[in-house]
């Protein structure tokens, strides 16, 4: 069998060693032939291809980002949707062309739903889910979050001192533009004091009594994290949530506020060890899912380490959300941790 992998959307820490998991299973357990398609979606299309052997796998488990590229291809999904079958014959014909046995498609949210597009024009296609945000839905867990969440704990951590030694309200802006995932892991691990999330949303009466009851019992900071994609009032604000907190909380408390926004470094760099490993038994699933055919499917996490799949039908369109219930947002409470409502 003949099979390519491509990587879509925002890089992460883990798709090296993804690519690598699929490529050495697929190569040493099923003798299958391995091509790496190049800058997502478009490398399809263009036939930007290269040969992935056992030995160019190899170096990969420690590395940040994709030696594959990645893109956010908005014309291949428009060939997708279009009335106009010659689009979607266009797709088809770049597979075919390619000798192509499966497509692997490692990716988030949106790169799902292509890929289930894709089964819908009948090629056969695997989806490995990929997002430091953790919000694709059909599986517990995707690698690249607990990445993101070390990195954010570390950022966290530090904020600490300088919040203790100036008094000061610190405000952190971690990434999440519609899952807090990462600020509510974060956060707890963090020891933040107030957590707030776009699913739960705030009242900023609720963020000023909390900060001003810590003063009175003699907590002369606070720390404050805040997902990217939690709503705010208007204005040049609503970019960076973590500027409006801190300027609210000035004008509320008349404490000092200063806000951080970690970006980017989220992303980068090199997986945790338990990414290295997740994405190592994700694609080696996606391997034994070709080698018996069965497409169509995106590879899951259940539970701790119960690697599976479920229909990528099941999957598209839909997201994997903070709920009031979750444990971590309950045992927060209890201890006395702020979710700004």
């Amino acid at each position: 069998m003949r099979i390519g992998i491509l990587s879509s959307g925002g890089d992460c820490p883990g798709i090296n060693a993804t690519i690598r998991g699929v490529g050495k299973a697929a190569i040493n357990s099923y003798d299958m032939e391995v091509i790496g398609i190049h800058n997502g979606f478009s490398g399809l299309l263009h036939k930007d291809i290269s040969t992935l052997q056992d030995s160019s796998l190899s170096g990969l488990l420690t590395l940040g980002g994709t030696i594959l590229g990645t893109a956010r291809e908005k014309a291949f999904r428009k060939m997708l949707k279009s009335p106009d079958k010659k689009d979607q014959e266009i797709i088809k014909k770049s597979y075919h062309e390619l000798g192509l046995d499966c497509l692997v498609c490692i990716g988030g949210n949106g790169t799902q739903r292509t890929t289930y597009q894709l089964s819908e024009l009948g090629l056969n296609v695997i989806g490995i889910p990929k997002t430091i945000d953790n919000d694709v839905y059909g599986t517990d867990v995707t690698f690249g979050f607990n990445s993101a969440v070390d990195i954010a704990t570390e950022a966290i951590d530090r904020l600490h001192s300088t919040a203790s030694s100036h008094q000061r309200v610190m405000v952190i802006e971690l990434m999440g533009h519609r899952a807090g995932w990462i600020t509510l892991y974060a956060g707890m691990a963090g020891g933040a004091d107030i957590i707030l999330l776009p699913e739960l949303g705030y009242d900023l009466n609720v963020i000023k009594k909390v900060i001003e009851k810590r003063k009175k019992t003699g907590r002369a900071y606070s720390i404050v994290a805040v997902a990217e994609g939690i709503e705010v009032e208007g204005g040049t604000d609503r970019h960076h949530p973590a500027t409006y907190f801190a300027r609210k909380i000035e004008e509320l408390t008349g404490f000092e506020a200063r806000e951080t926004v970690l970006g980017y470094i989220q992303r980068g760099g090199s997986p945790s060890p338990y990414d290295r490993n997740l994405g190592t038994l994700l694609g080696a699933h996606a391997a034994q899912l070709i080698n018996k055919g069965k497409f169509g499917r995106m590879v899951s996490v259940k539970g701790i380490d119960m690697i599976t799949d479920v229909p990528l039908s099941e999957v598209a369109d839909k997201l994997r959300l903070v709920t009031p219930d979750h444990i971590m947002v309950k045992q927060g409470k209890k201890m006395g941790v702020s979710f700004g409502i």
